[in-house]
């Protein structure tokens, strides 16, 4: 066994799910293990089993002296030669509640006395020092099933490098909450405007052909290409496997993904651990 990855956050933002979707991907997953148990977990696995990746759910259902001593509990598995990242995933508060009054479950921490909204900003303050130290942050607030295991797919397929996600994606649509940069495009000439070009995408050539050679394009690639290079080496440093840089326009159909695409192809030989992800193309499939 090389590689662990802890999966927690909110109730109800999808943690049940994203194991199933691990266990798809290859990983052999436990859920609702206590945290102090971990380490022992993993002397146990490493000696007598040959899974090389186990993915395990911690929530609130845990013990709550595990939260406070979860720093401690990953300094001692990383002690035994353990890759170890943490997915947080997390959803807006209307987003919970819909979901909880959707299936009609009762949230672990709601009783007679605890309203929702208040279980949920309980289990807020329970769940920081997990959240606060995720290696990858993800928003559920507006994804399916089906987006949800893509966008892990894609998250999940790097290694002990630092990997940057280059991810395009409409204003008009929410900017993604997991980004660790956010660059706004709209400020370039919007191929929407011509209706020969208006449901193309920017992977297309006649899309390139109109935004290529515009000075303020030329201008703002070359800011953020140039960014990319001096910043990513120094914050592959702080312990970061994920890095995600969020790059919008209007409707993410056709700047966006033209800019995403064009520092993807300048960039993937300088930076090797680097992929794409186009939000609103992936919605539209």
């Amino acid at each position: 066994m090389n590689n662990l990855l802890i999966v927690s956050g909110r109730s109800g933002s999808g943690k049940s799910s994203a194991l199933n979707i691990l266990e798809d991907l290859g990983y052999y997953c436990i859920d609702n293990l206590p945290l102090s148990l971990l380490p022992s977990l993993i002397v146990h696995l490493k000696s007598t089993s040959s899974i090389q990746k186990v993915g395990v759910g911690v929530d609130v259902r845990s013990l709550p002296d595990d939260f406070n001593n979860f720093h401690q509990v990953i300094s001692d598995i990383e002690k035994l030669g353990i890759q170890t990242n943490t997915l947080f995933l997390d959803a807006r508060d209307d987003i919970l509640i819909a979901r909880f009054s959707s299936t009609r479950r009762r949230h672990p921490l709601s009783n007679q006395n605890t309203s929702l909204k208040e279980a949920i900003e309980k289990e807020t303050l329970l769940l920081d020092p997990i959240a606060s130290k995720a290696s990858i942050y993800l928003d559920t607030s507006s994804l399916n099933v089906h987006e949800l295991q893509h966008l892990l797919a894609v998250r999940l397929s790097g290694d002990n490098q630092v990997t940057l996600l280059l991810e395009s994606f409409g204003y008009k649509h929410g900017v993604p909450l997991d980004a660790d940069f956010v660059f706004d495009v709209r400020c370039l000439p919007n191929p929407h405007w011509q209706s020969s070009l208006r449901e193309l995408t920017g992977k297309q050539q006649e899309i390139k052909d109109f935004l290529n050679g515009h000075p303020e394009v030329e201008a703002l690639y070359y800011d953020i290409s140039q960014f990319l290079i001096k910043w990513l080496p120094r914050l592959s440093t702080d312990h970061r496997h994920y890095l995600t840089v969020a790059i919008g326009c209007t409707g993410g159909q056709h700047r966006s993904v033209y800019m995403v695409e064009r520092l993807y192809e300048s960039l993937k030989t300088i930076l090797p651990h680097i992929q794409t992800l186009h939000r609103e193309l992936v919605r539209r499939k």
